[in-house]
């Protein structure tokens, strides 16, 4: 008598094409094997799972339907390792062949009977089936520590890095970089929520890995990513990263602090959004610039808030307030011909200023490499049982932390003789942007703008 049959295929990988180029080809070769062997197959199994782990959706239903039928089943699979790879999985199965619920088991490229010698067998190729799979997680693990441990990082490069496949490390996005760089900065300084630096972000131009916009969740990622200060975080232990810095540590410890004093911030009223409010006084009474709705919210009007007595200042329509923003952003604002030439002068001209103080640069040179010895020793103490893992990895942290603190000074002085350029080149793009926002409708950003260029914001007259 034919029993009933149950084709099961599996794939692990990912890539959803490889997949079916792989279930195609194993359905394909056991229905040829089940025409050989004049099997009649009930029921196909398809699954793209692996099988490293118990819990496999489709294969659990293959043994759900396999206890509830009345007849045993043979089960045909390209080989045992497609059936299970983990002790639980496989011990169902052998079960499953114990209680006469499963009366065969058929490879194309593996013989199997339920006899003695054939579960044995059947376990043998289930054990190795499992020897290779920790196996191989094993290896990747070791090789990626082996990859941090030469300050290599590990994975796909954070925003503002991109991957290097000749060197296998990471390298700054010239153009990224500096964003973030940027971003860190003025969070530092407070001037931003996480909402108005996503804005920000958005703004810049800064998108994400899959080139989407970034979220509040991708923004709060960035900020508190270590990596960007040249070191590496792995399961709680902190590495020295042989790449590039973005932000000095100084920066990215002010950030923390920021987003930490941020975190329970204080409840708000809700109130209406107006983009202008809290950017003007008033130029008569000196009372702050409020807005309100009128004519069934139809339109916005700006006015002062009269709350330091009499004032005679009238209403300003926010459509009229935009234009006059829009013409004084235009006159300060530069054109892209002129920024170029000016960013090529500020080049030129730093290339002829490079100088240098031998000594002192020497000096901090020498403190890095005693520190450097400092973690060797305590690496050695740590793997000659002499001191505490939890001791090591707060010593560590001291030392990596000092190490970049002066791998920062000596960044620093070299740069030092260069704060003009920052400067410059921030006057340059800053002139560059307002051409920019001024045929732009993001008042959030000309706003921030205006805040930033100008400190006698006065409307006196509608003007």
């Amino acid at each position: 008598m034919k029993t009933k049959c149950f084709i099961y295929a599996r794939k692990s990988t990912e890539d959803e094409e490889r997949q079916i180029m792989s279930i195609e080809a194993q359905i394909t070769e056991i229905n040829d094997f089940a025409r050989r062997e004049g099997l009649i197959v009930a029921e196909t199994f398809i699954e793209s799972k692996s099988a490293k782990k118990p819990g496999r959706e489709i294969f659990n239903q293959m043994i759900a339907k396999i206890y509830e039928s009345e007849e045993p089943v043979t089960i045909l699979a390209w080989h045992p390792d497609r059936l299970a790879r983990n002790s639980v999985d496989g011990g169902q199965i052998i079960y499953l062949v114990d209680i006469d619920k499963i009366c065969g088991l058929k490879f194309p490229t593996f013989w199997f009977e339920p006899t003695p010698q054939g579960l044995f067998m059947l376990q043998v190729a289930f054990g190795q089936s499992k020897y290779y799979s920790d196996n191989l997680s094993e290896n990747v693990k070791r090789g990626i520590r082996q990859k941090i441990r030469r300050g290599e990082y590990p994975c796909l490069a954070p925003v503002g890095y991109v991957n290097n496949p000749k060197t296998r490390n990471i390298d700054t996005d010239p153009v990224k970089a500096r964003i973030i760089n940027r971003a860190f900065k003025e969070y530092a300084e407070g001037k931003h929520s996480l909402e108005s630096m996503r804005h920000r972000l958005n703004f810049w131009g800064l998108v994400g890995g899959t080139g989407k916009l970034l979220c509040k969740a991708s923004v709060y990622r960035i900020l508190t990513n270590i990596t960007y200060t040249g070191l590496i975080l792995h399961k709680g232990e902190t590495y020295e990263g042989r790449f590039e810095a973005v932000v000095d540590k100084a920066t990215f410890d002010a950030v923390q602090g920021e987003l930490k004093k941020r975190s329970q911030p204080r409840k708000q009223k809700g109130g209406h959004n107006f983009p202008f409010t809290g950017l003007l006084e008033c130029g008569e009474c000196g009372g702050m610039i409020t807005a309100q709705y009128a004519k069934q919210r139809r339109y916005i009007y700006y006015r002062c808030s009269k709350k330091r007595g009499n004032c005679s200042q009238s209403y300003l329509r926010s459509d009229l307030l935009i234009e006059q923003l829009r013409v004084e952003l235009g006159k300060v604002a530069l054109s892209k011909e002129w920024a170029d030439w000016m960013m090529a002068e500020i080049e030129r001209r730093q290339a002829e200023d490079v100088r240098g103080q031998r000594s002192f640069s020497q000096n901090l040179k020498l403190q890095i490499a005693e520190v450097e010895i400092k973690l060797d020793k305590l690496i050695n103490a740590f793997l000659d049982g002499m001191i505490e893992k939890d001791t090591y990895l707060e010593k560590k942290d001291e030392l990596l932390n000092k190490k970049i603190e002066l791998k920062n000074k000596l960044k620093d002085f070299g740069k030092k003789g260069d704060a003009w350029v920052e400067l410059a080149r921030g006057w340059v793009e800053t002139a560059h942007q307002a051409e920019k926002l001024a045929l732009s409708d993001d008042f959030v950003e000309i706003k921030y703008f205006v805040k930033k260029i100008g400190s006698n914001r006065l409307l006196d007259g509608k003007k």
